[in-house]
């Protein structure tokens, strides 16, 4: 089975995909670039992320990096910023669904955590995985954070995950908590959202760590 593991550069992610690694004999780590709206840091965290995570994890492991920054910037621009949050982890969604497609990958890997942040609520979890038909895992959704923490700290993946980094600077000061999917709908018609996943998905950066 492949696997496609949404990875940023934070806590849960990487522990999300050593925890399901066991049922992979493949995950593809995808990262989706922010910049211009974090810096360089974030990169080199996942960089060596995935470093650390091959050396351990059984399956095959490859990594890519998937730009973003074009879809946030055009999203600040001409739609409502309280639902950046989840629009942005929809089309995180859209980019990993279209790769696995190419790839023949069977589900995509998050590392949600319920009501950890404002995207991941239950409405908001409920809307947001519905932009794709693909299956989305979450082997944490059930952790509050100290269980990631405690368990990041076992497979020695929480140094790397707490060094300093820029904060997105695309979250609103006051997110949508409880998003409906009809006005989500909405929002989406004002950006185009098919040539926002096409450019992404072709200027894909393989990452040999």
């Amino acid at each position: 089975m492949k696997l496609i593991s949404l990875v940023s550069s934070g806590i849960d992610s990487p522990v999300a995909t050593y925890l399901l690694s066991k049922y992979a004999d493949e995950i593809i780590l995808l990262h989706v670039d922010n910049r211009p709206f974090t810096d360089d840091r974030e990169i080199e965290k996942f960089v060596t992320l995935t470093k650390y995570l091959k050396i351990f994890i059984p399956s095959k492991l490859t990594a890519v990096l998937i730009p973003h920054g074009k879809t946030l910037q055009t999203y600040k621009i001409r739609c409502d910023n309280k639902y950046t949050c989840v629009i942005c982890k929809r089309m995180m969604l859209r980019y990993a669904e279209a790769i696995a497609k190419k790839e023949n990958a069977g589900a995509i890997i998050m590392g949600d955590t319920l009501g950890q942040v404002a995207s991941q609520t239950l409405r908001n979890i409920r809307v947001v995985e519905q932009a794709i038909k693909l299956p989305v895992l979450r082997p944490l959704i059930g952790f509050d954070k100290e269980d990631t923490i405690q368990f990041a700290k076992k497979i020695g993946t929480f140094e790397i995950s707490i060094a300093p980094a820029g904060a997105c600077e695309a979250v609103p000061v006051k997110p949508s908590t409880q998003a409906h999917l009809e006005r989500i709908h909405i929002e989406e018609q004002k950006i185009n959202v098919e040539e926002l996943i096409w450019y992404a998905i072709t200027h894909v950066e393989t990452i040999t760590p």
